[in-house]
């Protein structure tokens, strides 16, 4: 290695050791329970005090705030709290996101116009029309299933 390849060497060295990475442009929605304008408006203001937050969209109708800008999701949830009021991230998605939308865990009376809350995949439904036993009775495998008939 030459005095060239030593020098490069350096440098590299030097110059990766504190690379930062670069945040993303986040948009985190939040439900939150807001009675009146004041309350919309004291929400706005702890919520852009966030660090990073671009814009704040209060709709006191659906009850949601959205926070756009280089944050956290953790951290506007956290700034959000310190409000005393009921605060969740935003549990809604568009009622064709959903695979079962009227299985008892999606489905709420409370959701914005064709929207319902978002499920886990893993959610099955345990509730099933057909019987285990009527399976066994009319299957090829059973040697008395002719006897029924």
């Amino acid at each position: 290695m030459g005095v060239q390849g030593t020098m490069e060497y350096l440098s590299d060295l030097l110059s990766t050791k504190k690379k930062k990475k670069k945040k993303q442009v986040q948009t985190v929605a939040l439900k939150i329970r807001m009675d009146c304008e004041g309350c919309a408006r004291k929400v706005k203001h702890v919520l852009f005090g966030v660090k990073g937050a671009k814009s704040v969209e209060v709709d006191l109708k659906q009850q949601k705030a959205t926070v756009t800008g280089y944050v956290e999701p953790k951290k506007v949830l956290k700034a959000a709290q310190s409000t005393k009021k009921k605060v969740e991230l935003w549990p809604y998605v568009p009622y064709s996101m959903v695979a079962n939308p009227y299985i008892s865990q999606a489905y709420d009376k409370k959701a914005p116009p064709n929207m319902v809350r978002k499920v886990a995949d893993t959610a099955n439904i345990s509730e099933t029309t057909v019987d285990d036993r009527y399976i066994q009775i009319f299957s090829d495998e059973n040697p008395n299933a002719c006897s029924i008939m």
